[in-house]
């Protein structure tokens, strides 16, 4: 059974109407055993490589038609290639090897707010480090409740949003109003306001909406470059719905600069042990003199093993970059794009199947010039600008240097023959807007 298989089976995220008294069961280890240890190993590994799930805004996902959503730039999901043995041909061991990333564009229908005066600044901290008490007393007033509804729908999409102006700039994940037409935010005080939409990135996963408010307490948001692995933070959130708003949990930073994948794109993300929860999306990630340094968006989970206290958040450098962004043009422009989606080649199936040292070419993505230049699914690229690529970063690397409209040169390997391709960068939202 596949990953993928096995969270619809388990129907973890995909429950129907959200029921605020009625918490979802986790997922249980499989009793499966394995053929043997090895195989077990590889179908472990295989795992927790790709189970990096999105702590969607809910229990709830529009009457059951949304599946969870898996991160993954399509390494191992399953591992069932290694445990299952190899195919006869070593693309149809990348289809069950590579699977459960759904590349579809983000889809909003809220109203559109007017672009905003505003510019986000990241700010020293000052004084001593609060309690935890003092801590909640002064950034929960911060921290709102998100819902998203789809019209004609039952049910709606729960999360959380974070404070950013006086005057009712709210900053949430994207994939917490990700499908929906309408959505409202409730505040600390109980008060319930609908909400517009002033713009969204799909790729950053961060999203800006606009309430009619005077007097809110915008969070502060510190500095995330400055941080270290093992300081104490605390998120505030919404965890499991309703009866669990303004949740406190507390840990440390268990590693900076996490390289996770998100739909196919490269995200840096702060690690913490902090409790996250699915609700916790677009919540505060707060240092201990109250400043925000991080959103909440993602988890680790895994049906194979046992995982604990392995969430992510977004670095305040990065959403202090995105805000802005959206603030000026409604959305995230001049970022490139390949529209390639890539894995590595296990050393194991290139043994088995003879095949180089590269990335394997999952996904190509429609209108890009990837596409129009004629890579294709079961490629592998071996080198980029002649420089050898061996994991997903070597690609970024390169490409991250470069501008919208320049050109990378891919050498690629197709059916036992080298092949070269130039491709022209495009901005992502031309390919995944």
């Amino acid at each position: 059974m596949s990953d993928n298989d096995f969270y619809q089976e388990q129907n973890w995220y995909n429950t129907g109407t959200y029921q605020p008294d009625e918490l979802p069961s986790a997922p249980v280890q499989s009793a499966k055993k394995p053929k043997n240890k090895k195989k077990r190993n590889y179908r472990i590994a295989g795992a927790i490589c790709v189970l990096l799930v999105l702590i969607v805004a809910t229990s709830l996902a529009f009457g059951g038609d949304r599946e969870g959503i898996v991160i993954s730039d399509k390494p191992a999901q399953s591992g069932d290639g290694f445990s299952e043995g190899f195919s006869d041909d070593f693309e149809e061991f990348f289809k069950n090897y590579y699977t459960g990333v759904d590349l579809q564009r983000t889809d909003i229908n809220i109203p559109r707010a007017d672009l905003p005066d505003y510019a986000m600044e990241l700010q020293t901290h000052e004084g001593e480090e609060m309690s935890l008490k003092e801590l909640y007393e002064r950034c929960a007033p911060s921290v709102v409740a998100i819902s998203g509804y789809k019209d004609g729908q039952n049910g709606y999409n729960w999360g959380t949003g974070v404070v950013l102006s006086e005057d009712g700039l709210i900053l949430t994940n994207t994939h917490v109003i990700d499908g929906c037409d309408s959505a409202k935010v409730t505040l600390s005080d109980d008060r319930e306001l609908d909400a517009k939409l002033v713009g969204a990135d799909g790729i950053s996963d961060l999203a800006v909406l606009k309430i009619e408010a005077e007097g809110l307490t915008p969070a502060k948001f510190g500095e995330s470059g400055s941080l270290q692995v093992g300081e104490s933070v605390a998120a505030i959130g919404n965890p499991l719905g309703e009866t669990f708003r303004s949740t406190l949990t507390d840990g440390i930073i268990s590693a900076i600069e996490r390289g996770i994948s998100y739909q196919g794109h490269s995200m840096t993300l702060l690690q913490t042990n902090t409790a996250i929860n699915e609700g916790n999306s677009g919540g505060a990630l707060f240092n201990m003199y109250g400043q925000v340094i991080g959103i909440t968006n993602m988890k680790m989970m895994s049906s194979y093993s046992s995982i604990e206290g392995i969430g992510f958040a977004i670095p305040s450098s990065t959403v202090r970059n995105v805000v802005n962004a959206i603030a000026k043009d409604g959305e995230v422009k001049g970022r490139t794009s390949i529209g390639i989606t890539v894995g590595a080649v296990p050393a194991e199936a290139a043994e088995h199947y003879e095949l180089p040292e590269g990335l394997y070419v999952s996904d190509v993505a429609e209108g890009s010039d990837a596409e129009k230049q004629g890579i294709k699914v079961g490629d592998i690229i071996t080198a980029v600008n002649d420089i050898p690529v061996r994991v997903t970063t070597d690609i970024s690397a390169i490409k991250d240097e470069l501008q919208v409209g320049d050109s990378m040169k891919f050498t690629v390997w197709r059916d036992g023959e080298t092949m070269e391709f130039n491709v022209r960068l495009m901005d992502t939202n031309d390919v995944y807007g």
